[in-house]
């Protein structure tokens, strides 16, 4: 579904939900503040909190004559985040998502707002460039590919895409009647069920290979039980995402039965992966088919109803 052509460049929004992560914050926030001025069309930052605290008020509000508004959404969850940041959107006609932890590239958000004026598509995605703030991880985790950057040629299409570099057309997001499901809100996935819902409804997502964000990874996810965690949820999200699209009834049931296939065959390639990576010496091959047999858990999981928790909150002391 496509706009109709504009003479003139977009209103932009650029989001970022964050949650307690004041270092991160301090490393976007400038980088973002310099590519809004940059931008042809008029462009502003919104910064919604996730903390019930709202502790990154302080910190976001000096920069509040850049370009740059603060916004609390204590409601708990990714999504709930996500959502504030569609409405505080407002008339605008974009509204571009990057994580609090990331770091786009110079000329990133032009590339970005280039690729849908190009092709006037409901979506574009662009690449996380994996960063370590500890070193680099061992062979082990570096080899099990969660970490790896995709390569695309720009104008690819997507079935679904990831909200740490997302371009989202408003008026089109509208026209479908979508927004973030926030049955995903704690779980993790809400982008995956919009950006599938998304073509679902008609709609494109095109690649952008050029307008890199680079994604931050502190030390505690240098670990191969953090890498095996990460793959389960990521089936255990595609498989819910798959079951919430499909119609009720036969249909659901036969998709259940179609995941639970797809996962077995998932998982018995992963155990021949780390057989031969046994047999070879081949670390990355035993990595790889770890990470293989844990998303084959998650998409078997996620089809039987069993739910990973990414985003839960610590208890208050």
């Amino acid at each position: 579904m496509a706009e109709p052509e504009q003479t003139s460049q977009p209103t932009v929004v650029v989001g970022v939900a964050t949650f307690r992560r004041p270092a991160a914050l301090a490393r976007l926030l400038p980088e973002l503040v310099d590519q809004v001025r940059g931008l042809a069309g008029a462009a502003t930052v919104v910064v919604v909190d996730n903390d019930p605290a709202g502790g990154a008020r302080e910190q976001v509000e000096a920069f509040a004559g850049s370009s740059v508004r603060y916004v609390h959404e204590p409601r708990p969850g990714i999504a709930a985040a996500r959502n504030r940041a569609l409405a505080e959107a407002g008339d605008a006609n974009l509204l571009v998502f990057v994580d609090d932890d990331g770091l786009p590239t110079p000329g990133w958000l032009g590339r970005m707002v280039a690729a849908w004026l190009r092709w006037r598509p409901a979506a574009v995605s662009g690449p996380a460039v994996p960063r370590f703030e500890a070193g680099e991880p061992d062979a082990w985790v570096a080899g099990s590919g969660v970490f790896d950057r995709t390569v695309r040629t720009t104008g690819t299409l997507l079935g679904g895409a990831s909200s740490a570099n997302l371009l989202l057309d408003l008026a089109q997001l509208r026209a479908y009647g979508l927004e973030f499901d926030e049955a995903f809100g704690l779980t993790g996935g809400s982008d995956t069920m919009l950006t599938h819902a998304i073509v679902a409804a008609g709609g494109e997502i095109r690649w952008c290979d050029e307008a890199e964000v680079l994604d931050f990874h502190s030390v505690d996810r240098m670990t191969r039980a953090w890498v095996r965690r990460r793959s389960y949820r990521t089936g255990n999200d595609w498989s819910r995402v798959a079951l919430a699209l499909s119609d009720s009834g036969p249909r659901r049931l036969a998709e259940r039965l179609e995941l639970v296939a797809r996962g077995a065959v998932r998982g018995a390639t992963g155990v021949a992966n780390q057989l031969r990576g046994v047999a070879s010496g081949d670390v990355r091959r035993r990595a790889l088919g770890s990470c293989q047999v844990s998303t084959a858990v998650g998409v078997v999981g996620g089809a039987l109803g069993v739910v990973s928790v990414e985003y839960g909150r610590p208890k208050a002391p």
